[in-house]
């Protein structure tokens, strides 16, 4: 069981290595738009960007084969699906568990990004390159639409697609935005923050319970996908693209916005540990 965590020191090795290191701002604040980097098209070639692509793509495909493959199961078992709260249960805890085990093993060679709101939460922040950025989320892209397609292919059923029910689109939209906002916030606590300390040890885990626990909050309204590539895949292989640009747009907005604010007010040269109770 203790070989499923990753140690502190290997932690920090996986969530930087892939990791885009720009120029520190002198300033008291950071200011990540000063510090996107573009890159070069090397970067598509590069034997350690390629394995990391492929490290995302696996661990993509795992996640979703396991949460939408949790889905499909409990509809064949019950036939009430995510609308009743056993389903919206089911559906938490094979996300929080099929996520923690994703981010773990793509950790040590791509960082464990696993969703293109990460990736680009971490672009905005400074933290990747565009053209590393790009091709891990064509990797995560492939992987949903692989594990969408390989579920299809041994239960003969229908991948459930993400849909808006019970409130307004923009309603929907506004719940994307937050939901993910949290998701990407608690990576950068995490696992991105050079000061995190002890915690980066969690940082799977930590990032598999706040989709579980956002899954119970937006879930019975949205779906609650949190990542576009999550969405991607089963609207790809059944043809259902109603309302899939929320599943685009919230989530990559709240990625931004969660990158923005936490390398400003929270990574910086003035910043310091909270000293002890």
């Amino acid at each position: 069981m203790h070989s499923l965590f990753l140690t502190h020191s290997s932690i920090i090795t996986a969530l930087s290595s892939s990791l885009f290191n720009s120029q520190t701002m002198p300033d008291h604040f950071n200011a990540p738009f000063r510090r996107l980097a573009i890159g070069n098209r090397d970067e598509f070639t590069q034997p350690g960007a390629i394995k990391a692509a492929v490290a995302e793509f696996i661990s993509t495909l795992i996640f979703v084969f396991a949460g939408s493959g949790a889905g499909i199961a409990y509809n064949s078992l019950t036939g009430d699906g995510p609308a009743s709260p056993a389903g919206l249960i089911s559906a938490s805890i094979a996300h929080a568990f099929g996520l923690f085990v994703a981010v773990a093993i793509s950790a040590n060679i791509s960082g464990g990004h696993v969703n293109p709101a990460v990736t680009f939460g971490l672009f905005v922040g400074g933290n990747i390159t565009l053209f590393r950025g790009i091709l891990y989320i064509i990797a995560q892209l492939l992987g949903s639409a692989a594990a969408s397609a390989l579920l299809i292919f041994v239960t003969g059923l229908a991948v459930p697609t993400f849909g808006v029910a019970g409130i307004s689109v923009w309603s929907a939209f506004v719940f994307e935005i937050v939901a993910t906002f949290g998701l990407v916030y608690t990576v950068y606590a995490t696992a991105v923050d050079p000061k995190k300390g002890e915690i980066g040890i969690i940082a799977p885990i930590a990032i598999g319970l706040i989709v579980g626990a956002n899954i119970f909050a937006a879930g019975p309204f949205t779906g609650a996908a949190m990542n576009p590539a999550v969405a991607f895949g089963p609207a790809l292989v059944g043809f259902s693209w109603a309302n899939h640009w929320i599943y685009w747009a919230g989530p990559l907005i709240g990625g931004g916005i969660a990158g923005v604010v936490y390398e400003v007010f929270f990574i910086s040269h003035s910043h310091e540990p909270l000293s002890e109770f």
